[in-house]
Order: C-alpha cells, then structure tokens, then sequence
C-alpha cells in the first residue's frame, strides 16, 4: 500500500468507516498538528495504535495551526505533515480538519478509542463527552519527556 493510500478525503473516509465497522474493527482515533515529526510523535502513534485495529489521525490543517499555536506555525505545510504521517507504519489512515478543534470529525467517525497526549486531563479533551455517551473509552497516552515541537524550535533558533 502506497502511503498515498492512506490519505484520506472526508468522503473517502466514510467509506472506510462503514467497512471497518461492518467487520467489527476497533477503531482509534486522535488529532493533532504533527507540525515535524520527532521520536514523542512515532511512541504516542504506537501506543495509541495498540488500543485498536485501525488508527485514524486528524491533522489540522495549516489555518489551523496558525490560529492555536501561533502565525509562525505550522513549519510544514499540511501536504507535507500528511504524507510524513501517512508514512509511519502505525497509521491506517490519516486526513486534514479544517476547523480549531476536530468535534465535527469525531461525530462523523464515531470512534470506539479517542486517545491524546498525557498533557490532556480527559475532561478537556474535546469530544470526550461525545465518545462516552455510546460507550465509547477516552484514553490518554504519556507522553517521553524532553520532546517536542516546540523545544526543537527552540534548539533550531538557539544554533542561529
């Protein structure tokens, strides 16, 4: 399967979804930006594949990002934060969200895991409310201290 495979329109992912869930696959989903990919990244989407058969990732698109972390961000474009997650063998199926927050994704994928990083209490992880109230579970997955976007930023700005 070409890693282009794995990227998905929300149409296309329909799709998925009903063949999936007709074979009574499990299904994970979580979101982010996955603005550059570091080792925190690739430990959180093994983990978080661990508890399913079938791990969707929603990536924020670019005005997205922007608008939560900053117009600095993202530092890659959205294409490029696909098709490097989309890459990572852990993944099933990964697609673009437009909007700040993934709530209209989650409502429409319906899925039985939504899991985010160990820095969310489940109580602010958005859609949680949603995915308990079909019995779905909402998990968190610890995060490996000293990585993250933003300290590689730092360490790229420090060298200059």
């Amino acid at each position: 399967m070409s890693l282009y495979d794995k990227i998905a329109t929300l149409e296309s992912l329909e799709l998925l979804l009903l063949a999936w869930k007709s074979t009574n696959k499990k299904i994970v989903f979580t979101n982010g930006c996955f603005d550059l990919l570091h080792k925190g990244h690739v430990d959180y989407l093994e983990k978080a594949k661990k508890l399913g058969d079938i791990l969707i990732v929603g990536l924020n698109s670019d005005h997205s990002v922007s608008e939560i972390k900053g117009k600095n961000r993202p530092i890659q474009d959205e294409s490029s934060r696909l098709a490097v997650v989309a890459a990572l063998a852990a993944v099933d199926v990964t697609l673009i969200f437009s909007e700040t927050t993934p709530i209209e994704l989650i409502k429409t994928i319906k899925p039985d895991v939504l899991c985010k990083g160990g820095d969310w209490p489940i109580e602010k992880i958005i859609g949680a409310e949603f995915v308990q109230s079909y019995g779905g579970k909402v998990k968190t997955i610890p995060f490996i201290n000293g990585y993250s976007t933003s300290n590689i930023e730092q360490k790229i700005r420090d060298q200059k």
